[in-house]
């Protein structure tokens, strides 16, 4: 296929926010941006216009925003944005009052609700009366134990209302995964559900809820919300009370937005913890709106009354993400569930019901529907769908492939890349660019995306690390727990010297688009060559016989050789014919540098709560030194498929 699949038509150009946002910062100062790349640059080299232009341009609410834009803007970490706004992040995202729709759940084909603006508001302002009733007030923690709902959505709001901090995860998470998440950061109250629906069958979560409050001791009150059972049996949790009763004693009033500073504890996030406990995370409220806010209407076009979705649970920051879209003005779709019960059409089904115009998804769920052969532009209307973003891992070209034949041929596809480090993107979106094959499109706007070799020179075509060598508001305020700021610093700054490494494995070219290689600490070095893992994870899924790969490094005879573990189809065989035809794949189309010393058939493949694999965990298993922390595997039985193997010991 061309490597260029898809370009915008001349009026969607014309008619896009960002062009609208360019042509706008032309008039306001007196430029002359002719193109996005130009736009790009201005942002990143005027960052003390680019922010305040977002919060003109977007009518962002404060009490104040100060006279100053940025303090100590050479120091990274160490510089402040806006250092004298005054703000509520809920006030941002509760931008209508009417009775359309402002948001809409299904839970697999179970249930299905919506609400208002109008009811979305209310229910918000008794979630913060409530809340502070009992005693919770700024800076105090929420969490949620919770599915990806309504009642999660209004929770989330009815904290950051009253300038409370909230933290959330999802409810298939073990007991020893929460109370490793809420238990360091002793939150005050705990929103939860009495069970879920995943594949067809329902959960009962309660007698987790149990053991997670008898070992979190700061937990006062539990939300119980009904939703997979009668929600009313609350016996043996402590301090638990049904949402309609916790609810029922206030009215509808007008909100009471506690205005706090722009770095004022918004979200407290978590890393994915295999290698220890997740590490804490602190986002700020100013710097999280601008830098959703930027992604939302300027790199995915969303304008009021679209309906944004994005397949996430509420364990992946791609949640806190999608609730940027409120922001917008636009609708947003939720789901909680298997996206492929009761057939893998759900989601699909999803986007014509319910006229959805952003499908956000992860690359692993685009591979599995063209493994499973799927073939959705031939069954689904999907007229409404703009845009579809990808994220999670990278998206291989044969993905962008697939999108483009069996689910829709006029589709603007975005790979995108970003964090919970950073609750947004560094390189994604972009709706005025073409879409080139296997490459994401853009850097973000406000953020100096670069690539350094390992002297820290600037490089381009050349494969390196991805850097950023400015600051920008959505930079983490610090680790919880972290007083001197050291592990905050050791994450990202001690590679290079007041430059945030990120820690991808990229490539950046001359349009700058990019190609994610994969994590650097999970590339392989053998012969002192460094090898992105997803160069040979294109290559091997490629193969019928293949349902998914991982590959890890193995210290070997003073080297590092190249182990191979892949999951077979059904049907299928690991023999000497396929082990032949993987190897010349992988030669034929990377290099032999590339072509693994070992190859290996396993049942599963470890991974995250939010499906991401875990290269290093299987690393640890096969050089027999322990995972610290399988309680933030969703599979961690797994991990016993790549002990003590037979075939690693020579």
């Amino acid at each position: 296929m061309s490597d260029l699949l898809w370009q915008p038509s001349p009026t969607r150009v014309e008619n896009a926010n960002v062009t609208h946002f360019r042509n706008w910062v032309n008039e306001k100062h007196s430029l002359k941006l002719d193109s996005f790349h130009a736009l790009y640059d201005w942002s990143v080299t005027r960052k003390e216009d680019f922010w305040p232009a977002i919060i003109d341009y977007a009518g962002l609410k404060a009490e104040s925003w100060g006279d100053t834009v940025l303090v100590d803007g050479d120091k990274m970490p160490g510089a402040k944005f806006f250092p004298d706004a005054r703000l509520n992040f809920a006030e941002n995202l509760l931008v209508r009052d009417d009775h359309t729709d402002a948001l809409v759940f299904w839970g697999e084909d179970k249930v299905k609700t919506r609400i208002s603006w109008c009811d979305l508001n209310i229910a918000v302002s008794k979630f913060s009366q409530a809340l502070r009733a009992e005693g919770i007030t700024k800076g105090d923690r929420v969490c949620g134990y919770m599915p990806n709902m309504i009642e999660t959505v209004i929770a989330m709001l009815g904290t950051a209302a009253i300038g409370a901090t909230w933290s959330s995860a999802s409810p298939d998470f073990g007991v020893q995964g929460v109370v490793d998440r809420f238990g360091q950061i002793e939150p005050k109250l705990m929103i939860t559900v009495d069970g879920y629906h995943y594949n067809g069958k329902s959960h009962d979560i309660r007698e987790k809820v149990r053991d997670v409050i008898d070992r979190i001791p700061s937990i006062q009150k539990v939300v119980i919300v009904k939703y997979a059972f009668d929600g009313t049996n609350t016996t043996g949790i402590r301090g638990g009370i049904s949402r309609d009763d916790f609810l029922a004693p206030f009215r509808a009033e007008k909100i009471a937005f506690e205005q706090v500073e722009f770095n004022h504890p918004l979200y407290v996030m978590f890393s994915s913890g295999t290698t220890g406990k997740p590490k804490c995370i602190v986002h700020g409220a100013g710097g999280t709106l601008l830098k959703q806010v930027s992604e939302h209407v300027l790199h995915c076009d969303v304008v009021p009354g679209d309906r944004v979705f994005y397949f996430t649970t509420c364990g992946w920051m791609m949640w806190n993400w999608l609730m940027g879209g409120l922001a917008a003005g636009a609708t947003l779709l939720l789901y909680d569930g298997s996206p492929f019960y009761p057939s893998g059409n759900i989601l699909f089904d999803y986007a014509d019901a319910e006229g959805m115009t952003l499908f956000g998804t992860s690359a692993k769920y685009i591979d599995a529907l063209a493994k499973a052969e799927l073939k959705p532009r031939e069954t689904h209307n999907l007229s409404t769908v703009r845009a579809m973003t990808s994220t999670g891992s990278p998206l291989a070209p044969e993905s962008f492939d697939y999108v483009y034949s069996d689910i829709k041929p006029d589709i603007h596809l975005a790979s995108i890349s970003g964090g919970t480090d950073i609750l947004g993107c560094f390189v994604l979106a972009c709706p005025v660019l073409p879409v080139k094959r296997g490459i994401i499109q853009t850097r973000a706007l406000g953020l100096a995306v670069d690539v350094f070799d390992d002297d820290g020179k600037s490089i381009r075509n050349e494969k390196g690390e991805l850097v950023c060598t400015a600051p920008f508001p959505s930079m983490p305020i610090g680790f919880w727990n972290d007083p001197d700021g050291s592990r905050y610093k050791d994450a990202y700054f001690n590679r290079f010297d007041n430059i945030w490494c990120h820690g991808d494995y990229v490539e950046l070219d001359d349009d700058g688009g990019m190609v994610i290689y994969g994590r650097s600490d999970a590339t392989l070095n053998p012969g002192g060559v460094r090898i992105g893992t997803a160069e040979i994870y294109r290559q091997v899924e490629k193969l019928p016989e293949i349902q998914e790969s991982i590959v890890i490094g193995q210290e070997w005879d003073n080297d590092v050789r190249v182990v191979l573990f892949v999951v077979l189809r059904e049907k299928y065989q690991l023999d000497e014919l396929l082990i032949d035809r993987i190897r010349k794949q992988i030669r034929n189309n990377c290099t032999p540098r590339h072509v693994p010393a070992k190859i290996i058939a396993v049942a599963d493949i470890p991974r995250t709560k939010s499906g991401k694999i875990t290269e290093l965990a299987v690393r640890d298993v096969v050089h027999g030194r322990p995972v610290k922390n399988q309680e933030a595997l969703a599979n961690p039985t797994a991990l016993e498929l790549f002990s003590n193997l037979q075939e690693l010991r020579s």
